[in-house]
Protein backbone atom coordinates (compact mmCIF):
# COMPACT_ATOMS: atom_id res chain seq x y z
CA UNK A 1 0.00 0.00 0.00
CA UNK A 2 1.12 3.34 -1.13
CA UNK A 3 2.25 5.91 2.10
CA UNK A 4 1.32 9.36 1.83
CA UNK A 5 2.77 11.77 4.82
CA UNK A 6 1.86 15.19 3.84
CA UNK A 7 2.66 18.43 6.09
CA UNK A 8 1.86 21.97 6.27
CA UNK A 9 3.69 24.69 7.54
CA UNK A 10 2.45 24.90 11.40
CA UNK A 11 1.35 28.59 11.63
CA UNK A 12 2.14 31.15 14.49
CA UNK A 13 -1.19 31.87 16.56
CA UNK A 14 -0.58 35.49 17.27
CA UNK A 15 -4.09 36.18 15.54
CA UNK A 16 -6.71 33.82 13.81
CA UNK A 17 -5.87 31.97 10.43
CA UNK A 18 -6.73 34.29 7.64
CA UNK A 19 -7.20 33.45 3.70
CA UNK A 20 -3.50 33.03 2.78
CA UNK A 21 -3.29 30.20 5.26
CA UNK A 22 -6.21 28.98 3.72
CA UNK A 23 -4.67 28.67 0.52
CA UNK A 24 -1.60 26.52 1.59
CA UNK A 25 -3.59 23.92 3.89
CA UNK A 26 -6.23 23.35 1.29
CA UNK A 27 -3.76 22.94 -1.45
CA UNK A 28 -2.49 19.68 1.27
CA UNK A 29 -5.82 19.12 1.61
CA UNK A 30 -7.02 17.87 -1.29
CA UNK A 31 -3.63 16.10 -1.97
CA UNK A 32 -4.27 14.21 0.93
CA UNK A 33 -8.20 13.74 -0.11
CA UNK A 34 -7.22 12.70 -3.58
CA UNK A 35 -4.47 10.00 -1.93
CA UNK A 36 -7.18 8.54 0.73
CA UNK A 37 -9.66 8.17 -2.96
CA UNK A 38 -6.61 6.20 -4.56
CA UNK A 39 -6.63 3.79 -1.66
CA UNK A 40 -3.05 5.20 0.05
CA UNK A 41 -2.58 5.40 3.93
CA UNK A 42 -2.19 8.77 4.70
CA UNK A 43 -0.63 10.94 6.99
CA UNK A 44 -2.39 14.85 7.04
CA UNK A 45 0.21 17.07 9.38
CA UNK A 46 -0.86 20.58 10.18
CA UNK A 47 -0.78 22.75 13.47
CA UNK A 48 0.35 25.71 15.09
CA UNK A 49 4.29 27.16 16.30
CA UNK A 50 3.15 27.98 19.34
CA UNK A 51 7.00 29.69 20.99
CA UNK A 52 8.99 32.28 20.33
CA UNK A 53 9.35 36.09 20.86
CA UNK A 54 6.18 37.09 19.20
CA UNK A 55 4.05 34.95 20.52
CA UNK A 56 5.83 35.76 23.86
CA UNK A 57 4.60 39.40 23.11
CA UNK A 58 0.82 38.79 21.63
CA UNK A 59 0.23 37.01 24.82
CA UNK A 60 1.52 39.90 27.14
CA UNK A 61 -0.48 42.38 24.72
CA UNK A 62 -3.49 40.72 26.07
CA UNK A 63 -2.45 40.23 29.49
CA UNK A 64 -2.09 36.26 29.28
CA UNK A 65 -0.18 33.61 29.76
CA UNK A 66 1.67 32.46 26.31
CA UNK A 67 0.20 28.87 27.14
CA UNK A 68 -3.49 30.60 28.13
CA UNK A 69 -2.70 32.40 24.91
CA UNK A 70 -2.03 29.69 22.79
CA UNK A 71 -4.61 27.09 24.07
CA UNK A 72 -6.94 29.77 23.02
CA UNK A 73 -5.77 30.27 19.71
CA UNK A 74 -5.62 25.93 18.82
CA UNK A 75 -9.41 26.11 19.14
CA UNK A 76 -9.58 29.18 16.85
CA UNK A 77 -7.52 27.47 14.27
CA UNK A 78 -9.21 24.07 14.58
CA UNK A 79 -12.70 25.62 14.21
CA UNK A 80 -11.46 27.48 10.92
CA UNK A 81 -10.01 24.05 9.30
CA UNK A 82 -13.59 22.27 10.52
CA UNK A 83 -15.54 25.01 8.72
CA UNK A 84 -13.39 24.37 5.92
CA UNK A 85 -13.68 20.81 5.48
CA UNK A 86 -9.77 20.63 5.92
CA UNK A 87 -9.07 16.86 7.16
CA UNK A 88 -6.05 16.64 8.66
CA UNK A 89 -4.72 13.45 10.99
CA UNK A 90 -3.01 15.20 13.32
CA UNK A 91 -3.06 18.87 14.31
CA UNK A 92 0.46 19.19 16.09
CA UNK A 93 1.31 21.84 18.98
CA UNK A 94 4.68 22.98 19.45
CA UNK A 95 3.43 22.82 23.39
CA UNK A 96 2.64 19.01 23.13
CA UNK A 97 5.13 17.23 25.80
CA UNK A 98 6.31 14.84 23.42
CA UNK A 99 7.16 17.27 20.90
CA UNK A 100 9.27 19.36 23.42
CA UNK A 101 11.26 15.94 24.44
CA UNK A 102 11.70 15.30 20.66
CA UNK A 103 13.12 19.26 20.25
CA UNK A 104 15.20 18.58 23.09
CA UNK A 105 16.71 14.93 22.62
CA UNK A 106 17.56 16.52 19.00
CA UNK A 107 19.13 19.47 20.17
CA UNK A 108 21.35 17.62 22.73
CA UNK A 109 21.84 14.88 19.80
CA UNK A 110 23.93 17.58 17.60
CA UNK A 111 25.64 19.80 20.31
CA UNK A 112 27.15 16.19 21.19
CA UNK A 113 28.20 15.63 17.42
CA UNK A 114 29.66 18.80 17.12
CA UNK A 115 27.81 21.13 15.49
CA UNK A 116 26.63 23.30 18.33
CA UNK A 117 28.31 26.12 19.71
CA UNK A 118 28.49 28.88 22.09
CA UNK A 119 29.59 32.15 20.88
CA UNK A 120 28.43 36.05 21.03
CA UNK A 121 26.36 37.37 18.13
CA UNK A 122 25.36 41.03 17.61
CA UNK A 123 22.99 42.01 14.35
CA UNK A 124 19.69 42.90 13.04
CA UNK A 125 16.47 40.99 13.92
CA UNK A 126 13.07 40.75 13.00
CA UNK A 127 10.46 39.66 15.65
CA UNK A 128 7.45 39.21 13.04
CA UNK A 129 10.18 36.98 10.90
CA UNK A 130 12.61 35.31 14.04
CA UNK A 131 15.18 35.81 12.13
CA UNK A 132 18.60 38.07 11.89
CA UNK A 133 19.22 39.78 8.61
CA UNK A 134 22.84 40.17 7.71
CA UNK A 135 23.63 42.90 5.17
CA UNK A 136 22.43 42.40 1.66
CA UNK A 137 19.24 40.65 2.95
CA UNK A 138 17.32 43.82 4.39
CA UNK A 139 15.65 46.71 2.52
CA UNK A 140 16.57 50.55 3.70
CA UNK A 141 13.65 52.99 4.51
CA UNK A 142 14.58 56.57 5.01
CA UNK A 143 18.36 55.13 5.57
CA UNK A 144 17.21 52.52 8.33
CA UNK A 145 16.77 49.14 8.17
CA UNK A 146 13.42 47.40 7.14
CA UNK A 147 12.30 43.68 6.96
CA UNK A 148 11.42 43.17 3.54
CA UNK A 149 8.34 40.79 4.19
CA UNK A 150 6.93 42.43 6.88
CA UNK A 151 8.05 46.33 6.16
CA UNK A 152 8.97 46.61 9.34
CA UNK A 153 12.13 48.29 11.09
CA UNK A 154 14.57 45.51 12.44
CA UNK A 155 15.87 45.44 16.18
CA UNK A 156 19.47 45.61 16.91
CA UNK A 157 20.39 42.83 19.39
CA UNK A 158 23.63 42.06 20.92
CA UNK A 159 23.85 38.69 22.70
CA UNK A 160 25.35 35.35 23.72
CA UNK A 161 23.98 32.65 22.02
CA UNK A 162 24.38 29.06 20.47
CA UNK A 163 25.36 28.66 17.43
CA UNK A 164 24.38 25.58 14.50
CA UNK A 165 27.28 24.83 12.56
CA UNK A 166 25.67 25.43 9.17
CA UNK A 167 28.63 26.73 7.12
CA UNK A 168 29.67 22.76 7.17
CA UNK A 169 26.49 21.54 4.94
CA UNK A 170 27.55 23.32 2.18
CA UNK A 171 28.63 20.47 -0.11
CA UNK A 172 26.20 18.71 0.85
CA UNK A 173 23.40 21.10 0.07
CA UNK A 174 24.65 21.66 -2.91
CA UNK A 175 24.54 17.70 -3.89
CA UNK A 176 21.22 17.08 -2.66
CA UNK A 177 19.63 20.35 -4.26
CA UNK A 178 21.40 19.41 -7.80
CA UNK A 179 21.07 16.32 -8.22
CA UNK A 180 17.98 15.05 -6.10
CA UNK A 181 14.60 15.80 -7.29
CA UNK A 182 13.70 17.05 -3.81
CA UNK A 183 12.21 20.70 -4.43
CA UNK A 184 9.18 21.24 -6.92
CA UNK A 185 9.23 22.99 -8.87
CA UNK A 186 12.79 22.56 -9.54
CA UNK A 187 13.11 26.43 -10.47
CA UNK A 188 13.26 26.93 -6.51
CA UNK A 189 15.95 24.56 -6.09
CA UNK A 190 18.46 26.43 -8.50
CA UNK A 191 17.38 29.95 -6.41
CA UNK A 192 18.80 28.49 -3.66
CA UNK A 193 21.46 26.38 -5.34
CA UNK A 194 22.55 30.28 -7.08
CA UNK A 195 22.79 31.91 -3.20
CA UNK A 196 24.50 28.96 -2.06
CA UNK A 197 27.50 29.52 -4.42
CA UNK A 198 27.15 33.39 -4.58
CA UNK A 199 27.14 33.96 -0.85
CA UNK A 200 29.11 32.95 1.72
CA UNK A 201 27.31 30.16 4.29
CA UNK A 202 26.82 31.29 7.62
CA UNK A 203 26.25 29.47 11.20
CA UNK A 204 22.79 29.98 12.00
CA UNK A 205 22.17 31.44 16.13
CA UNK A 206 19.75 28.64 17.46
CA UNK A 207 19.11 29.68 20.81
CA UNK A 208 17.72 32.64 22.93
CA UNK A 209 18.27 34.57 25.97
CA UNK A 210 16.16 33.13 28.14
CA UNK A 211 15.82 36.72 30.06
CA UNK A 212 14.78 38.25 26.92
CA UNK A 213 12.80 35.22 25.15
CA UNK A 214 11.70 32.93 28.19
CA UNK A 215 8.41 31.18 26.01
CA UNK A 216 10.36 28.19 24.38
CA UNK A 217 12.17 24.82 25.21
CA UNK A 218 14.84 25.22 27.10
CA UNK A 219 18.32 24.42 26.25
CA UNK A 220 18.48 20.89 27.56
CA UNK A 221 21.69 21.55 29.29
CA UNK A 222 22.10 25.47 29.49
CA UNK A 223 18.39 26.60 30.95
CA UNK A 224 19.63 30.42 30.26
CA UNK A 225 18.44 29.86 26.84
CA UNK A 226 15.27 28.32 24.91
CA UNK A 227 15.99 27.05 21.80
CA UNK A 228 15.61 29.27 18.81
CA UNK A 229 12.02 29.16 17.66
CA UNK A 230 12.88 28.04 13.70
CA UNK A 231 14.92 24.91 15.17
CA UNK A 232 12.08 24.14 17.28
CA UNK A 233 9.31 23.99 14.78
CA UNK A 234 10.75 22.53 12.35
CA UNK A 235 11.32 19.27 14.27
CA UNK A 236 7.39 19.54 14.11
CA UNK A 237 7.67 17.04 10.60
CA UNK A 238 9.26 14.25 12.74
CA UNK A 239 8.05 14.53 16.11
CA UNK A 240 4.87 14.18 14.73
CA UNK A 241 6.08 11.17 12.46
CA UNK A 242 6.91 9.47 15.92
CA UNK A 243 10.43 9.63 15.90
CA UNK A 244 11.29 9.29 19.11
CA UNK A 245 8.86 6.11 20.16
CA UNK A 246 7.87 4.21 17.05
CA UNK A 247 10.90 4.07 15.12
CA UNK A 248 8.83 1.48 12.80
CA UNK A 249 6.27 4.26 12.28
CA UNK A 250 8.65 7.22 11.89
CA UNK A 251 10.41 5.03 8.91
CA UNK A 252 7.88 4.19 7.11
CA UNK A 253 6.50 7.92 7.14
CA UNK A 254 9.47 9.76 6.43
CA UNK A 255 10.10 8.16 3.59
CA UNK A 256 6.83 9.12 2.25
CA UNK A 257 7.16 12.69 3.12
CA UNK A 258 5.65 15.58 1.37
CA UNK A 259 6.88 19.18 2.67
CA UNK A 260 3.97 21.84 1.77
CA UNK A 261 5.47 25.50 2.31
CA UNK A 262 5.34 29.06 0.49
CA UNK A 263 8.03 30.16 -0.86
CA UNK A 264 8.77 32.61 1.33
CA UNK A 265 9.88 30.02 4.03
CA UNK A 266 11.77 28.40 1.33
CA UNK A 267 15.42 29.06 2.90
CA UNK A 268 14.67 27.20 6.45
CA UNK A 269 13.11 24.24 4.78
CA UNK A 270 15.76 23.65 2.60
CA UNK A 271 19.29 25.01 3.90
CA UNK A 272 18.45 24.81 7.52
CA UNK A 273 16.38 22.35 7.86
CA UNK A 274 18.00 19.75 5.36
CA UNK A 275 21.32 20.31 7.17
CA UNK A 276 19.11 19.51 10.89
CA UNK A 277 18.14 16.49 9.66
CA UNK A 278 21.57 15.55 8.07
CA UNK A 279 22.94 16.31 11.73
CA UNK A 280 20.54 13.65 13.04
CA UNK A 281 21.69 11.36 9.86
CA UNK A 282 18.29 11.47 8.50
CA UNK A 283 17.81 11.69 4.86
CA UNK A 284 15.49 14.89 3.54
CA UNK A 285 12.15 14.41 2.97
CA UNK A 286 10.59 12.55 -0.90
CA UNK A 287 8.92 15.91 -1.53
CA UNK A 288 9.22 19.47 -0.67
CA UNK A 289 6.28 21.23 -2.93
CA UNK A 290 6.86 25.02 -2.76
CA UNK A 291 3.79 27.72 -3.85
CA UNK A 292 4.22 31.19 -4.97
CA UNK A 293 2.41 34.37 -2.83
CA UNK A 294 -1.64 34.68 -2.55
CA UNK A 295 -1.16 38.41 -2.47
CA UNK A 296 -3.42 40.70 -1.62
CA UNK A 297 -3.55 44.85 -2.94
CA UNK A 298 0.25 43.42 -4.90
CA UNK A 299 1.95 42.17 -1.73
CA UNK A 300 1.83 38.83 -0.05
CA UNK A 301 -1.67 38.31 2.74
CA UNK A 302 -0.03 38.76 5.93
CA UNK A 303 -1.11 39.75 9.22
CA UNK A 304 1.53 42.21 9.95
CA UNK A 305 1.26 44.24 6.32
CA UNK A 306 -2.61 43.81 7.44
CA UNK A 307 -3.60 43.37 4.01
CA UNK A 308 -5.40 40.01 5.00
CA UNK A 309 -9.23 38.76 4.02
CA UNK A 310 -10.98 36.57 6.69
CA UNK A 311 -12.34 33.00 6.05
CA UNK A 312 -15.15 34.10 6.99
CA UNK A 313 -15.98 36.80 4.54
CA UNK A 314 -14.66 34.05 1.67
CA UNK A 315 -17.41 31.17 3.25
CA UNK A 316 -20.04 34.09 3.61
CA UNK A 317 -19.45 34.38 0.15
CA UNK A 318 -19.02 31.29 -1.58
CA UNK A 319 -19.90 28.83 0.62
CA UNK A 320 -17.77 25.69 1.84
CA UNK A 321 -17.76 24.11 -1.19
CA UNK A 322 -17.46 27.36 -3.37
CA UNK A 323 -14.50 28.48 -1.17
CA UNK A 324 -12.81 25.60 -1.53
CA UNK A 325 -12.87 25.11 -5.21
CA UNK A 326 -11.74 28.81 -5.95
CA UNK A 327 -8.78 28.46 -3.55
CA UNK A 328 -7.53 25.45 -5.24
CA UNK A 329 -8.78 26.86 -9.11
CA UNK A 330 -5.98 29.85 -8.29
CA UNK A 331 -3.76 27.85 -6.91
CA UNK A 332 -0.27 28.70 -8.70
CA UNK A 333 3.11 27.21 -7.55
CA UNK A 334 5.32 29.69 -9.93
CA UNK A 335 3.47 32.70 -10.34
CA UNK A 336 1.73 35.12 -7.10
CA UNK A 337 -2.00 35.11 -7.17
CA UNK A 338 -4.03 38.64 -6.79
CA UNK A 339 -6.91 37.39 -4.85
CA UNK A 340 -9.50 39.55 -6.77
CA UNK A 341 -13.20 38.92 -5.79
CA UNK A 342 -13.96 40.00 -9.32
CA UNK A 343 -12.45 37.13 -10.62
CA UNK A 344 -13.08 34.83 -8.09
CA UNK A 345 -17.10 35.69 -8.34
CA UNK A 346 -16.28 35.14 -12.62
CA UNK A 347 -15.32 31.39 -11.44
CA UNK A 348 -17.47 30.71 -8.95
CA UNK A 349 -20.69 31.75 -11.26
CA UNK A 350 -19.31 30.12 -14.42
CA UNK A 351 -17.79 27.31 -13.85
CA UNK A 352 -19.59 26.10 -10.44
CA UNK A 353 -22.99 27.77 -11.04
CA UNK A 354 -23.80 27.68 -14.39
CA UNK A 355 -21.92 24.78 -15.57
CA UNK A 356 -21.53 21.85 -12.53
CA UNK A 357 -24.68 22.97 -10.39
CA UNK A 358 -26.62 23.79 -13.88
CA UNK A 359 -25.86 20.55 -15.04
CA UNK A 360 -26.94 18.40 -12.06
CA UNK A 361 -30.00 20.53 -12.05
CA UNK A 362 -31.08 19.81 -15.06
CA UNK A 363 -30.36 16.13 -15.25
CA UNK A 364 -31.95 15.89 -12.17
CA UNK A 365 -35.24 17.63 -12.42
CA UNK A 366 -35.35 15.91 -16.08
CA UNK A 367 -34.84 12.45 -14.59
CA UNK A 368 -37.49 12.94 -12.02
CA UNK A 369 -40.21 14.38 -14.77
CA UNK A 370 -39.43 12.42 -17.57
CA UNK A 371 -38.61 8.65 -16.18
CA UNK A 372 -40.40 8.86 -12.52
CA UNK A 373 -36.53 9.62 -11.13
CA UNK A 374 -35.62 5.56 -12.13
CA UNK A 375 -32.66 4.93 -15.11
CA UNK A 376 -31.55 1.70 -16.00
CA UNK A 377 -27.86 1.24 -17.46
CA UNK A 378 -27.63 2.31 -20.74
CA UNK A 379 -24.26 2.18 -23.43
CA UNK A 380 -22.67 5.24 -23.43
CA UNK A 381 -21.86 7.54 -26.71
CA UNK A 382 -18.60 6.37 -27.99
CA UNK A 383 -17.60 9.61 -28.87
CA UNK A 384 -18.41 10.88 -25.41
CA UNK A 385 -16.44 7.92 -23.27
CA UNK A 386 -13.47 8.56 -25.57
CA UNK A 387 -13.51 12.43 -24.32
CA UNK A 388 -14.43 11.27 -21.20
CA UNK A 389 -11.51 9.10 -20.51
CA UNK A 390 -8.84 11.37 -22.25
CA UNK A 391 -9.96 13.75 -19.74
CA UNK A 392 -9.59 11.55 -16.93
CA UNK A 393 -6.17 10.89 -17.89
CA UNK A 394 -5.35 14.36 -18.02
CA UNK A 395 -6.70 14.99 -14.69
CA UNK A 396 -4.51 12.16 -12.80
CA UNK A 397 -2.00 13.63 -14.24
CA UNK A 398 -2.64 17.30 -13.33
CA UNK A 399 -2.69 15.59 -9.66
CA UNK A 400 0.09 13.68 -9.47
CA UNK A 401 2.20 16.62 -10.28
CA UNK A 402 0.31 18.96 -7.54
CA UNK A 403 -1.72 20.95 -10.12
CA UNK A 404 -5.02 21.09 -8.45
CA UNK A 405 -5.89 24.07 -10.28
CA UNK A 406 -5.53 22.41 -13.66
CA UNK A 407 -7.33 19.19 -12.50
CA UNK A 408 -9.86 21.24 -11.03
CA UNK A 409 -10.81 22.51 -14.85
CA UNK A 410 -10.06 19.31 -15.99
CA UNK A 411 -12.99 18.18 -14.27
CA UNK A 412 -15.27 20.99 -14.67
CA UNK A 413 -14.46 20.20 -18.85
CA UNK A 414 -16.06 17.15 -18.12
CA UNK A 415 -19.66 18.92 -16.78
CA UNK A 416 -19.08 21.27 -19.48
CA UNK A 417 -19.22 18.25 -22.27
CA UNK A 418 -22.47 17.24 -20.45
CA UNK A 419 -24.29 20.55 -20.77
CA UNK A 420 -23.36 20.53 -24.32
CA UNK A 421 -24.81 17.06 -24.48
CA UNK A 422 -27.62 17.88 -23.36
CA UNK A 423 -27.97 21.01 -25.76
CA UNK A 424 -27.32 18.82 -28.95
CA UNK A 425 -29.45 15.49 -27.65
CA UNK A 426 -32.35 17.54 -26.23
CA UNK A 427 -33.78 14.86 -24.14
CA UNK A 428 -36.68 17.07 -22.68
CA UNK A 429 -38.50 16.55 -26.46
CA UNK A 430 -38.19 12.87 -26.29
CA UNK A 431 -41.04 10.70 -24.90
CA UNK A 432 -38.04 7.96 -23.37
CA UNK A 433 -34.70 9.81 -23.12
CA UNK A 434 -33.09 7.39 -20.47
CA UNK A 435 -30.17 6.51 -22.65
CA UNK A 436 -29.52 10.87 -23.20
CA UNK A 437 -30.18 11.48 -19.07
CA UNK A 438 -28.15 8.10 -18.53
CA UNK A 439 -25.29 9.54 -20.36
CA UNK A 440 -25.50 13.07 -18.87
CA UNK A 441 -25.91 11.22 -15.17
CA UNK A 442 -22.30 9.22 -16.07
CA UNK A 443 -20.98 12.32 -16.96
CA UNK A 444 -22.26 13.96 -13.82
CA UNK A 445 -20.89 10.73 -11.59
CA UNK A 446 -17.34 11.21 -13.36
CA UNK A 447 -17.05 14.74 -12.04
CA UNK A 448 -18.32 14.58 -8.73
CA UNK A 449 -16.02 11.94 -8.34
CA UNK A 450 -13.07 14.24 -9.64
CA UNK A 451 -14.09 17.10 -7.49
CA UNK A 452 -14.91 15.09 -4.34
CA UNK A 453 -11.14 15.65 -2.90
CA UNK A 454 -11.97 19.63 -3.54
CA UNK A 455 -15.86 19.84 -3.35
CA UNK A 456 -16.38 17.98 -0.86
CA UNK A 457 -20.42 18.07 -0.08
CA UNK A 458 -21.38 18.37 -3.10
CA UNK A 459 -19.68 15.35 -4.36
CA UNK A 460 -21.40 13.62 -1.45
CA UNK A 461 -24.58 15.19 -1.76
CA UNK A 462 -24.74 14.30 -5.63
CA UNK A 463 -24.16 10.55 -4.96
CA UNK A 464 -26.35 10.32 -1.89
CA UNK A 465 -29.74 12.13 -4.29
CA UNK A 466 -28.54 10.30 -7.93
CA UNK A 467 -27.49 7.06 -6.29
CA UNK A 468 -23.83 6.36 -6.96
CA UNK A 469 -20.97 6.15 -5.15
CA UNK A 470 -18.02 8.11 -5.11
CA UNK A 471 -15.52 5.64 -5.72
CA UNK A 472 -11.21 5.13 -6.71
CA UNK A 473 -10.84 7.64 -9.62
CA UNK A 474 -7.99 5.16 -10.90
CA UNK A 475 -10.59 2.53 -11.37
CA UNK A 476 -13.07 4.79 -12.73
CA UNK A 477 -15.56 2.82 -15.07
CA UNK A 478 -17.94 3.84 -17.27
CA UNK A 479 -21.35 2.13 -17.31
CA UNK A 480 -20.40 0.47 -14.11
CA UNK A 481 -24.01 1.82 -12.36
CA UNK A 482 -26.74 -0.51 -13.32
CA UNK A 483 -29.55 1.62 -11.90
CA UNK A 484 -29.35 5.34 -11.05
CA UNK A 485 -32.21 6.39 -8.66
CA UNK A 486 -32.57 10.24 -8.14
CA UNK A 487 -34.82 11.35 -5.55
CA UNK A 488 -34.25 15.06 -5.55
CA UNK A 489 -32.57 17.42 -8.58
CA UNK A 490 -30.02 19.21 -5.57
CA UNK A 491 -29.02 22.98 -6.22
CA UNK A 492 -25.21 22.84 -5.23
CA UNK A 493 -24.11 26.37 -5.44
CA UNK A 494 -25.98 29.95 -4.58
CA UNK A 495 -26.19 32.28 -7.40
CA UNK A 496 -24.28 35.54 -5.66
CA UNK A 497 -27.38 37.69 -6.50
CA UNK A 498 -27.47 38.62 -2.71
CA UNK A 499 -23.99 39.06 -1.49
CA UNK A 500 -23.67 41.25 -4.70
CA UNK A 501 -26.52 43.32 -4.17
CA UNK A 502 -25.54 43.93 -0.52
CA UNK A 503 -22.15 44.66 -1.88
CA UNK A 504 -23.14 47.28 -3.91
CA UNK A 505 -26.10 48.57 -1.87
CA UNK A 506 -22.94 48.87 1.06
CA UNK A 507 -20.83 50.61 -2.31
CA UNK A 508 -23.51 53.07 -3.13
CA UNK A 509 -23.82 54.33 0.91
CA UNK A 510 -20.17 55.09 1.39
CA UNK A 511 -20.10 56.70 -1.89
CA UNK A 512 -20.00 60.35 -2.38
CA UNK A 513 -22.91 62.66 -3.71
CA UNK A 514 -22.16 63.45 -7.54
Amino acid sequence: MEVFYITTPIYYPNAPPHVGHAYTSLFADVLARYKRLTGAKVFYLTGNDEHGLKIQRAAEAQSKHPKVFVDEMAEVFKKYWRSLDISYDYFIRTTDELHEKTVKEAFTYIYKKGYIYKAKYSGLYCVDCEKYYSPGEYIEVEGKPYCPLHNKPLEYMEEETYYFKLSDFKDYLLDILENRDIVYPKHYAQEIVSKLRSEELRDVSVARPAERVWWGVPVPFDEKYVIYVWFDALLNYISAAQYLDNKEVFKELWSSAHHVIGKDILWFHTVVWFSILRALDLDPPKRLIVHAFLTSKGAKMSKSVGNIVSIDELLQRYGVDGSRYLLARIFNMDKDSEFNFELLDSIYTSELVDTYGNLARRVGVLTQKKCGGKIYRRSIDAKIADEVLVKVGEYHDAMRNYEVSRAARIAVDIATLGNQYLNETKPWEKSDPSRELYNALELIRVTATLLSPITTRASRVLSEKLGFSVENPLKLRLESVERYNVIDAPILFRKLKTALRQEQETSSQQAPPQ
